[in-house]
């Protein structure tokens, strides 16, 4: 057994109990179904989910369909939510609106960008290990829930509140961050397929304002969803906050940003250009 194995044993139960930590969060004061609450068994499909789908991937030993089922996973539990609650308001219907629009755009997206590229890197090494590959369909339930909290916690609360300023303002900011994040990926689609630009990095459009616009756009659009569910917050429930917390530290401190700028560093490093615009560009935020 390696190294890498036995971390992930010992990573796999924590994150299991981090996500029955949230589910019994999440589920003060939700509505319940059957004698469970509601949430709770949005976050347990969350889980059910992934591994489902895990046990053809690794047969198969393949990770094209994992951003796929991520979002596929975002869709199919804020339905769920929403089809079991009790009550259907403007605030559920809103906010699943949102989250299909945003995984569903994002799902494709990535499914054609895997697809065409052949593979996703991250995986060569994990695939083959069967609790390592496992841990890391584990860990998207997690995601899962984590990042969709908010708006699943609004939307199986047995709290009603009607729609007001603060769910417009909500959606004003998810609209900004929507639209930032959509024109930041297609600026990076078109400018990858021609061949002109081939080894060569992206500086223009909103690119030439963040480094990473298209991770701004998303840490902005949940914030978004966050604001709308804050009126039907309350007690435990408020840990629903933490998904744009957790958005912005997994982008900014983990998966995202770290890795992309170590990539670009590999490749442009050095060069008087790549060294300009990283100098006069910020990581994240747009510079106006």
């Amino acid at each position: 057994m390696t190294e890498a194995e036995r971390k992930a044993i010992i990573a796999l139960p924590i994150v299991i109990l981090i996500g029955v930590g949230v589910a019994w969060a999440g589920s003060q004061g939700s509505a319940e179904v059957g004698g469970l609450p509601l949430f709770a068994i949005c976050v347990a499909a969350a889980f059910l989910v992934q591994w489902l789908v895990f046990i053809p991937a690794y047969q198969q030993q393949t990770e094209k369909f994992f951003d796929l089922t991520g979002s596929l996973t975002y869709i199919s539990v804020t339905i769920l939510a929403v089809l079991l609650s009790p009550e259907r308001d403007g605030r559920s219907l809103l906010l699943m609106a949102m989250v299909i629009i945003w995984a569903g755009r994002l799902g494709s997206f990535l499914y054609r960008r895997v697809h065409r590229d052949g593979g996703d890197g991250r995986f060569d090494d994990i695939k083959p290990s069967f609790i390592r590959f496992f841990n890391v369909w584990t860990i998207q339930g997690l995601w899962v829930t984590f990042t969709a909290a908010a708006a699943l916690v609004a939307i199986t609360s047995s709290n009603r509140e009607p729609l007001g300023w603060v769910a417009l303002v909500g959606t004003l900011v998810w609209i900004i961050g929507f639209g930032i994040e959509v024109v930041a990926d297609n600026q990076k689609s078109q400018f990858r397929a021609n061949p002109a630009n081939k080894g060569k990095f992206i500086n223009s459009g909103l690119w030439a304002k963040s480094r990473h616009p298209n991770y701004f756009g998303e840490i902005v659009l949940w914030l978004g969803v966050a604001i709308i569910a804050v009126p039907v917050l309350q007690g435990w429930q408020w840990v629903a906050l933490i998904s744009p917390l957790f958005v912005t530290l997994l982008l900014t401190r983990v998966s995202g940003v770290p890795m992309l700028e170590r990539r670009a560093d590999e490749k442009w490093g050095g060069q008087t250009d790549y060294e300009q615009y990283k100098k006069e560009t910020p990581v994240l935020i747009p510079r106006l």
